[in-house]
């Protein structure tokens, strides 16, 4: 875990990344807990499993962190390494293993002990940084997964490289917005939002997050046509949009006076 996420541009403490990662009663360290410390270091955890995505990484030359079982079924002797080359026509992979630097083992011995956990693979990698083997869907999650572990820039970043290669991606668009206003960066959230709703028209999950922000700004008036919109769309989540919307109409109705004198 250091290596990658030294590859991926920081400086890392040893010891404080292994009071994150190890686990005292296991000896060892379980696969969430390698997920959890590479997003907590603002880094994008993308999985890797298979033959063919693990060449595309290394090919690109992203080091991928692999879990290998180097014993049998019945006693297991797990073991992480990170994969940082390979020779097809000699049939090996190049690891980084222990204290080895480039260990250099034979495809199929690899294949055999990588087989055991299911093929887990993780590339660590810095938010504007693609994976070499991306899949739409599991790219943006990898996102919110660093959105939920509240590192927001870090996550903007990694939604905008998504909408670089999907720009019509709307969980991408909706994770952007988020991750500004989650900074308050709100006028940039509301640019966003506008797009989302323009290249979205029937999304109420859209006009619900763009009234939210027009509020937050105190523009009222907008804020409240914008929620009505979101709730005439409808959809699985039309009742947080009625929330949102009385919530407004209980704002405005308590900042207006039940009476008053002229002066």
């Amino acid at each position: 875990m250091a290596m990658a996420l030294s590859w991926s541009g920081l400086q890392i403490d040893l010891d404080g990344l292994t009071a994150q990662v190890f686990t005292p009663s296991l000896k060892g360290s379980l696969p969430p807990a390698m997920v959890a410390a590479t997003r907590r270091h603002g880094r994008v955890a993308y999985p890797v499993s298979g033959a063919s995505a693990l060449l595309k990484e290394i090919a690109a030359g992203h080091p991928v962190i692999v879990l290998q079982n180097l014993g049998f079924s019945w006693i297991p002797r797990w073991h992480y390494a990170v994969v940082i080359g390979y020779d097809l026509d000699e049939g090996v992979i190049i690891l980084h293993s222990g204290v080895t630097d480039r260990k250099r083992t034979s495809l199929k011995a690899f294949a055999n002990t990588w087989a055991r956990s299911d093929f887990w693979g993780l590339a660590v990698l810095p938010p504007y940084r693609l994976p070499a083997s991306a899949d739409e869907t599991t790219y943006v999650l990898a996102i919110v997964g660093l959105e939920k572990a509240r590192q927001f820039d870090a996550a903007a970043i990694g939604y905008q490289t998504a909408l670089n290669y999907w720009p019509n991606n709307l969980s991408a668009h909706i994770g952007l917005s988020n991750s500004l206003y989650a900074q308050g960066k709100l006028k940039f959230a509301e640019t966003v939002l506008r797009k989302t709703t323009d290249l979205f028209p029937n999304a109420g999950v859209a006009f619900n997050n763009l009234a939210q922000v027009l509020w937050d700004q105190g523009k009222k008036q907008e804020a409240i046509k914008t929620a009505r919109r979101a709730v005439r769309l409808g959809g699985p989540f039309v009742e947080k949009y009625r929330q949102t919307l009385d919530e407004f109409r209980e704002d405005e109705a308590a900042a207006i006076p039940s009476s008053g004198t002229i002066p």
